[in-house]
């Protein structure tokens, strides 16, 4: 599903005009950026947590050269989803 059908299955669900379901589904996803900006968890009880993980720095092979080089620490957002979302996939 892209960002397009979603905002067109708020807007059906909803009975939102498809802009108003546009601006909904843009606060969502921006709130749930400044969160994770912040450092912050978002939650989403029953479906799952958006977080950050830190990555420590590692080794690593170039594919290009074959030699050993270190990759550097990062951050990068993770998603875990919840029991009800689990449940309702099984």
């Amino acid at each position: 599903m892209t960002k397009v059908e979603l905002v067109s299955a708020v807007a059906e669900k909803t009975g939102l005009s498809k802009k108003d379901s546009e601006k909904a589904v843009a606060a969502v996803f921006g709130s749930i950026t400044e969160a994770l900006q912040a450092g912050d968890k978002f939650s989403l009880v029953g479906f799952g947590t958006f977080e950050v993980k830190e990555r420590k720095e590692r080794s690593g092979i170039n594919p290009r050269t074959q030699e050993p080089i270190t990759i550097a620490a990062s951050k990068t957002p993770v998603f875990k989803a919840g029991k009800a979302l689990k449940d309702a996939i099984k």
